[in-house]
């Protein structure tokens, strides 16, 4: 950006393009070339030179474009060998003529491409129209608004007031600003005027104002998407909603009440327009947000067994410090249950006068009385979520004492304790939502066909077991302890037992028995039997505690245990970090209740999934992520910075935590010496294999730091982001929200293609060699099941056909609009629509209904442009309506050979042994059994997905076309008939979805 001066306004822009910069131009090929342009001063032609064509040639008349776009969207930058060394942001194109030739050109930043595709849209959208923005701002709906805002604190009606006063008045409209920067703003405007003087005339408040207030980032949006005005109408915003920000159901009366909301000039109000400083007011309210609404309640299937979830739980929650010199603290309890936490750990010893304590084996100095620690958490323990609490307790009582215990958690608890008896029938745990507002006592029990009053168990000192196994004369045996039988009965479906092995468990393990893994050994046990982890996960809970090592608490990367589907992973609240802010961030969804349930193929009783998986997750869609990075907003110096002055460097990293195969990272430039408004413009993409399991972690760092570099992060699900335009609320170190410090970003969820993301589960479509091979069933080597197999292979192949024709031919339609593939199908029947209406401001073709189907018929000779766009259009609904015709068909078939083969599935066994398969052969043929009944269930689904995808692409597409005016005016019926039509497709899809029900 010019350092000098912020882009606020067209006129900006457009003396900007008049004083020139140098821009390279590309060619098709493959040659590039460094070239001055320029904007005539009457704005009636672009120039550039140095050219081998006369003056008059190296020009191109502004009434000769026809569109501009930004990024490389035409075929000249698709087949250019040198494309991808360009930068997308920087890069934009120049159609002209009645054949839409392109004139391809990259800027030095995005900022620069920014303000000449801004300047030149308005200068096209007002070509038919007299040129007097040059005149000045003065009548700007904006401009309007500021007058009225000084004349009513200009009492003395004198058209100037006090610098002081002025200063109050800009920060009272925009809090964020800094009293120094506001008084350095009136002091520069001043200095150009040639006077010095403590008052403040009206234009330069305005003038001030509109430097300090305009971020250039919303007001190119603004210009953009209001078609070139410097405001936006409930049009303008709906077409935004829908477009942009995947809003849907939106209508002009909700429009019109944002516009209400957030415009803060009156006359805005009430003639229904946003200007740039209420659109930047909504893109920075909650409304616009990063993370997904629906998310902030409950929103998942609570049903399930309890060990198909991952838990919230706390490691030592008693302590608020390290674990090797910290007091116990009944404030790790409060902030624990506050933040979600299911799962929480009692270490109870012997106290005096009988009362049982909570304390620090390392530092015994300060105690927690048992009673008052219940109190506590009966008083919390539903506050934040009502699903089940676990108490983990480590019992290091006398027999005497852990009655005293068995008394006081009665009496404080009441009928919360869930003491029922496991069922024998059943082979799952019970589900969240059957155990609601009940604690859970987790510990060690008696064996329950005795009737003994005591008896002894292993201890269930984690810490101090790990201790003495690393001790040189460990000698293999356990510590005991005592245990009453009225501690034992609290104990119900979380009995502490030893783990031993996979065999041993899968065999002999009940299900309401958990098994507790140190850090080191669930780490070992996850890269030697990663599938074994994941399968015995799927029945029991397993609970992971940090290694006995991290003396200073510090938290173990609770996604390496995720990933094996581990559900109760233990994390050291009190001490902030990334591993924390990953738990945190993972826990914000489902409402924060504490339960997030794990991936379908985490939890299938057949189907195929390894932790270390390292590529393409059978049955699961790929997605790609595009995040563009676009500015930050107040962002503080570090907190741990060493002396030095209040100038930052600021940049921003992108994390993205998950499976192996989609963990990255990703950084942007750095911007020198600003911590306001820095402006980054780079966008990215990543390839996410296992959306359920991915988390972006973004975060902004100082380039320029002295001790400390951390600035603020923010951690959010994959599964919770929201498309568009959105602010990232900042948070501190340790996990608080910053206020008024955000990032501005872009997100785009597409398939491999390119594809939009209308649902949660999008397609997989251009599938490279990788992809296609986790489509293909494996032999298990047993003929009988195999022969059922094979006959999947052929309707699999079909379903991968349909899917991938499908988005090929939406891809080839962006393409031809010229619009990159993040873009909605509405953007690119808006942008059709403008190259289908004629000189007159008429339609050149019509929609027509054919089969409830949209199809676009022209109305006369149209020109060899336009019949190649409609010849792409036609390909596109063509494959969509045959693979919603036959998808029903194909998805059957798949689903017929995945029941006969599961069929075999408790057989699976003695079909080997009859083949004489044994230890590593009967486990490979059990592997890829898994696996092809993933592959099989994973490609129905997607198939089912890509018909709702389509059905709804349908419906989107009639809406676009009749909002676009592509249909005969003139003729009521064509229009009823229109929406006979969607009706129809409508109706279809609801008596298919009432007829699976």
């Amino acid at each position: 950006m010019p350092s000098e001066k912020k882009i606020s306004s067209a006129s900006d822009c457009i003396s900007f393009m008049q004083a020139g910069c140098e821009l390279k131009k590309v060619r098709p090929n493959s040659r590039i070339y460094n070239r001055f342009f320029t904007l005539d001063t009457d704005l009636q032609a672009l120039r550039w030179e140095p050219s081998k064509k006369d003056l008059e040639k190296a020009k191109l008349d502004i009434s000769a474009i026809k569109e501009i776009r930004l990024g490389k969207n035409t075929e000249t930058f698709r087949n250019n060998g040198l494309a991808d060394q360009i930068c997308e942001d920087c890069a934009f194109s120049i159609l002209h003529g009645e054949n839409y030739e392109s004139l391809d050109l990259v800027a030095n930043s995005a900022d620069v491409a920014n303000i000449w595709v801004s300047g030149l849209r308005y200068l096209v959208s007002r070509s038919k129209q007299p040129l007097d923005f040059m005149e000045g701002n003065q009548n700007t709906p904006r401009f309007m608004w500021l007058k009225t805002v000084f004349e009513a604190a200009d009492v003395d009606g004198n058209g100037i007031m006090l610098e002081d006063t002025s200063v109050e008045l800009i920060k009272q409209l925009n809090p964020t600003l800094k009293e120094s920067k506001i008084r350095l703003k009136f002091k520069e405007i001043q200095k150009s005027k040639e006077k010095l003087t403590t008052r403040v005339t009206e234009e330069e408040f305005c003038e001030a104002f509109c430097e300090l207030c305009t971020r250039p980032e919303v007001y190119f949006l603004l210009v953009q998407i209001s078609k070139n005005k410097e405001y936006l109408d409930a049009n303008d915003l709906m077409l935004f909603l829908e477009a942009e920000q995947g809003v849907t159901h939106i209508t002009e009366d909700m429009c019109l009440d944002i516009i209400r909301r957030y415009e803060l000039s009156e006359e805005g109000r009430q003639k229904g327009f946003l200007a740039i400083d209420g659109f930047t007011q909504y893109l920075l309210s909650p409304e616009c947000n990063i993370f997904d609404p629906e998310q902030n309640k409950v929103a998942q299937d609570m049903t399930q067994p309890l060990s198909h979830y991952y838990i919230n739980a706390s490691h030592n929650t008693y302590l608020i410090e390290d674990q090797y010199r910290g007091p116990a603290d009944i404030n790790g309890y409060v902030r624990a249950l506050k933040m979600g936490c299911r799962s929480i750990e009692l270490d109870v010893n012997d106290g005096s006068d009988n009362e049982p304590i909570l304390c620090n084996r390392n530092n015994t100095t300060t105690h927690l009385s048992f009673r008052s620690v219940i109190e506590v958490i009966n008083k919390f323990a539903f506050v934040a979520s009502e699903y089940p609490l676990i108490l983990c307790l480590g019992n290091h009582c006398s027999l005497p004492q852990q009655k005293v215990m068995v008394q006081q958690m009665k009496k404080v608890f009441g009928s919360k304790l869930y003491t029922e008896a496991p069922l024998l029938s059943e082979s799952y745990l019970p589900s969240p939502e059957k155990l609601k507002r009940m604690i859970i006592v987790k510990g060690k029990k008696l064996p329950s066909d005795t009737d003994v009053l005591e008896g002894e168990v292993t201890d269930e000192d984690e810490e101090a077991e790990m201790s003495r196994r690393m001790s040189v004369d460990y000698n293999g045996e356990q510590k005991q302890i005592l245990l009453c039988r009225e501690l034992s009965d609290l104990v119900s479906i979380c009995k502490s037992v030893q783990y031993r092995d996979f065999e041993l468990s899968m065999k002999s393990q009940n299900y309401w028995e958990i098994c507790s893994f140190s850090e080191t050994e669930a780490s070992r046990i996850a890269n030697e039997y990663p599938e074994d982890f994941v399968n015995y996960n799927k029945k029991f809970l397993s609970r992971i505690y940090p290694s006995a090592m991290r003396i200073d608490s510090s938290n173990l990367n609770p996604q390496d245990f995720w990933n094996c589907g581990c559900q109760i992973v233990a994390m050291n609240f009190q001490t902030p970090g990334p591993m924390m802010d990953l738990h945190t961030g993972w826990f914000l969804q489902n409402g924060g209740c504490g339960y997030v349930l794990r991936p379908s193929i985490m939890r299938d009783e057949v189907s195929y999934f390894s932790a270390n998986t390292k590529g393409i997750v059978p049955g699961v869609s790929p997605l790609v992520l595009h995040i563009k990075i676009i500015s930050g907003q107040n962002f503080p110096k570090p907190k741990g910075a060493c002396a030095k002055g209040d100038v930052i460097d600021p940049y921003v990293c992108i994390e993205i935590h998950g499976i192996p195969a989609d963990c990255s990272e990703q950084r942007t430039k750095t911007v020198q010496q600003n911590s306001d408004n820095p402006i980054f413009d780079e966008t990215f993409e990543f390839q996410v294999n296992l959306p359920e399991l991915a988390m972006i972690r973004f975060v902004v760092l100082d380039d320029d730091y002295i001790g400390d570099e951390f600035i603020g992060q923010y951690t959010i699900p994959f599964e919770c982001l929201q498309p568009g335009y959105r602010h990232v609320p900042l948070r501190s170190f340790v996990g608080d929200v910053m206020e008024h410090v955000t990032l501005f970003v872009h997100i785009a969820i597409t398939n491999r293609s390119g594809g939009g993301k209308p649902q949660k589960r999008s397609l997989s479509v251009r599938m490279g060699k990788k992809v296609r091979e986790c489509t293909m069933l494996r032999n298990v080597g047993l003929k009988t099941i195999d022969d059922i197999f094979k006959i999947a292979a052929h309707p699999l192949r079909e379903a991968v056909d349909m899917r991938e024709n499908m988005q090929n031919a939406i891809v080839s339609v962006k393409e031809l609009c010229g619009l990159p593939p993040i873009a909605s199908l509405k953007q690119c029947l808006l942008t059709l629509s403008s190259r289908l209406i004629t000189s007159d401001n008429t339609p050149s073709v019509s929609l027509v209904m054919k089969d409830s189907f949209p199809y676009l018929e022209p109305l006369g000779a149209i020109p060899d442009m336009q019949k190649k766009m409609l010849a792409a259009y036609d390909l596109m609904i063509q494959e969509s309506r045959y693979l919603i015709e036959m998808a029903d068909t194909v998805q059957e078939k798949i689903v017929q050979c995945q029941k006969a083969g599961m069929e075999f599935h408790e057989e699976l066994h003695n079909l080997g042994a009859k083949e004489g398969l044994k230890g590593r052969k009967l486990n490979k043929a059990t592997e890829s059994f898994a696996w092809n009944i993933t592959v099989l269930k994973g490609q129905g689904d997607l198939l089912k997905n890509a018909k709702n995808e389509a059905i709804e692409n349908m419906k989107q597409i009639q809406l676009a076309c009749l909002s676009c005016g592509l249909s005969k005016a003139p003729s009521s019926g064509a229009e009823v008939k229109s929406k006979r039509g969607l009706e129809a497709i409508e109706e279809k899809e609801s008596c298919e979805d009432n007829g699976k029900l």
